[in-house]
């Protein structure tokens, strides 16, 4: 077997298995809104991903006879299967063992976190392909010493400004390989020019512009090591870098010109270079520093740990607790991948450094870098209640530790299988071996399986439905607004109802939107969330608009925006006059009526969906949450107030 088909074979094995269980549709969390912006060619979440979204939209306008969602999901899967082929390249090519690059590819590739990244429609998948990628550059660059790779290479982590800073984990592997020639030899200058580049990436993603001049500086002296390649090479090969990174970040510049056209999907709304610097800053976020740590060291540690144990056998138990069947199949691929690290050390020391360097960037980089809190499902019989925990597990900022991982466990796999002991082992059974987390791995990973696949959309839909025209209608965060926006942008419905993310509303550039757009806040674009959201429900009733509020959003702040409410399944519908307060703060308490007619109706879109579906056991809560308030949306509302109904009465009775 080549290289060339030792990488087709592992991309394309992989790629059948990302199609096998792509999402049919639109997922929860960020997946939402990356679609409705690259369908409205908008500008998502900051730093805004612009090279993603105009990808995504060249990507699915090529596919222009699939379903929207489905062009977007596969996307991301093509992204991960050619990071696989190229990994499988750079195996086959270092050691010289195209099987090995075959089964280290499809290990890695198997990993639940890079899987789950290649189903659904993820910034992480383009973002993981680029970085294998530049780290196949550098690796071609230092064997030839050809200035073309190198460009390439500083070209590829320059994108990691208008796609995604993700990319940087990778440079010190990238810088690795362009410096250290095959021979043992080192090329500073290249080194030194592609240490520049991630100096001044990184310097931009701060907004530090002294780490940008550093950048440029380094760059600059990349010129003056003697010996090697003739200075005037150097110069050139430093312009270009120079030239090639600005290339690479004008790209930003479409935010700038496309903000200006106020596209729906228009996220920090940067039209001057001040907004601009604020999305690419994620200015909008709480963006920690190295110190005070927001958790112990050992807690950072171990939430690897955590994610690790989730990486090749999940299936055996798809929960957040450990099982003794999963973890042993996790210390099997670890030791696998120790073996793998020793045979990969005796035949290419070049790129086992590379390998070890990804995965220390990948795991104590990163969460030296970004100070994560504690993982949202971890520690909790032993972390302080108070501790603050992130939103949701951050097990895919790791994915290229784990794909290091996953590299060494498959050759591993194949160097196993050719030590037993007075048996010849044909090759495919240490293929076999490194692809054991793909059946381990499936059950829990795959994004086909009803309810979870078509939960979003219902979630929307059950929202939508129901609503008065013009509504302006209340939600609590990102899993209610994200499949909203999918459904008005992509699918094009109800656009007539203007969507309040309620926890955006802290966000200034939100509120002059808000009032650009609706006219919804009579000129007071300042202020805080509730009192905002109060000002809005008063001015929407002012102009004859229904004001709604998901059932998600708290009880609490429901009260800051009414008093009188009737529920009608997945919604609240305000029934609070025009000439109503528009300060609530002095209410405990709301009423809540039923409209048992409308709630039955509701009930009859969801129902028949509903009949007979479980859903699976799942890392992340937010499945069964949603299924949970679409089976019985009042379980919400842990605090009715004064509802109208006897004690012992529920809702779902109506059903």
């Amino acid at each position: 077997m080549t290289v060339r088909r030792a990488a087709i074979a592992a991309g394309a094995i992989m790629l059948a298995v990302y199609v096998a269980t792509l999402a049919p549709g639109v997922t929860f969390w960020d997946a939402g809104e990356f679609i409705a912006a690259a369908k409205s060619l908008g500008i998502p979440h900051p730093p805004g991903t612009p090279l993603f979204v105009l990808a995504l939209n060249t990507w699915a306008r090529v596919l222009w006879f699939l379903p929207y969602a489905v062009a977007t999901n596969l996307f991301s899967a093509a992204c991960t299967a050619g990071a696989v082929g190229l990994s499988a390249a750079w195996i086959a090519r270092a050691t010289r063992a195209p099987w090995w690059g075959v089964a280290a590819a499809i290990t890695a590739g198997a990993m639940t976190s890079v899987w789950q990244n290649a189903t659904e429609t993820e910034v992480y998948a383009a973002s993981l392909f680029v970085s294998v990628a530049a780290i196949v550059a550098a690796d071609l660059a230092g064997r030839s010493g050809e200035r073309r790779w190198l460009l390439l290479s500083a070209y590829l982590l320059a994108l990691s400004l208008p796609l995604h800073l993700s990319i940087l984990v990778a440079a010190p592997v990238v810088i690795y390989l362009a410096a250290q020639r095959t021979d043992g030899s080192y090329d500073l200058a290249a080194g030194a020019a592609l240490l520049g580049v991630t100096i001044a990436a990184v310097g931009a993603g701060r907004l530090a512009p002294w780490w940008c001049v550093a950048g440029v500086a380094v760059i600059a002296a990349s010129v003056v090591p003697s010996g090697g390649a003739p200075r005037r090479t150097r110069v050139r090969a430093a312009v270009g870098v120079v030239v090639t990174m600005v290339v690479a970040g004008s790209a930003l510049l479409f935010m700038l010109v496309r903000a200006r056209h106020e596209p729906a999907i228009d996220q920090g709304h940067p039209v001057s270079l001040e907004q601009l610097f604020y999305v690419i800053g994620r200015r909008q976020y709480d963006v920690a520093g190295l110190f005070p740590r927001r958790a112990a060291w050992w807690l950072q540690i171990a939430n690897w740990f955590e994610y690790a144990d989730w990486q090749v056998a999940l299936s055996l138990a798809p929960t957040v607790i450990p099982t003794v069947g999963r973890v042993l199949m996790t210390l099997l691929f670890a030791a696998l991948g120790v073996i793998g690290a020793q045979q990969h050390r005796a035949v290419d020391r070049r790129s086992w450094r590379a390998v070890l360097l990804l995965f220390i960037a990948g795991s104590v980089g990163v969460g030296a870098y970004l100070n994560l809190r504690a993982g949202a499902s971890f520690g909790w019989s032993f972390v302080p209640d108070d501790a603050a925990h992130e939103a949701r597990d951050r097990d895919y900022f790791f994915v290229l530790s784990f794909w290091a991982w996953g590299l060494w466990a498959g050759i591993g796999a194949m160097s196993l299988m050719r030590r037993v002991p007075r048996v010849r082992w044909p090759v495919q059974a240490g293929l076999v071996l490194a692809a054991l987390p793909i059946m381990f791995n499936w059950t829990a990973v795959s994004r086909r399986s009803e309810p979870e696949a078509s939960l979003p959309s219902k979630v929307a839909s059950a929202l939508l439905d129901p609503l008065p025209p013009r509504t302006v209608l209340f939600v609590a965060g990102d899993n209610d607004s994200y499949p909203l926006w999918y459904a008005q942008q992509v699918e094009g419905k109800r656009r007539d109802v203007t969507i309040i993310t309620m926890p955006l509303l802290g966000a200034p550039w939100y509120s002059a939107e808000l009032e650009r757009r609706e006219g919804l806040l009579n000129g007071l674009v300042s202020g805080d969330e509730l009192g905002l959201s109060a000002r809005i429900a008063a001015v929407a009733r002012a102009a004859g608009r229904p004001v709604a509020v998901a059932v998600t959003v708290p009880a609490g702040d429901r009260n800051r925006l009414g008093r009188d409410w009737k529920d009608i399944g997945f919604v609240y519908m305000s029934l609070d006059d025009a000439d109503e307060p528009d300060n609530q703060q002095d209410k405990l308490f709301s009423v809540i009526r039923l409209d048992s007619a409308a709630m039955r109706q509701a009930a009859a879109a969801i129902d028949p969906w509903l009949a007979g579906k479980t859903l699976r056991e799942s890392l992340d809560p937010v499945h069964g949450d949603f299924f949970s308030l679409l089976s019985c949306p009042h379980l919400a509302d842990r605090s009715r107030g004064r509802p109208q109904l006897a004690s012992l009465d529920s809702t779902c009775n109506l059903r």
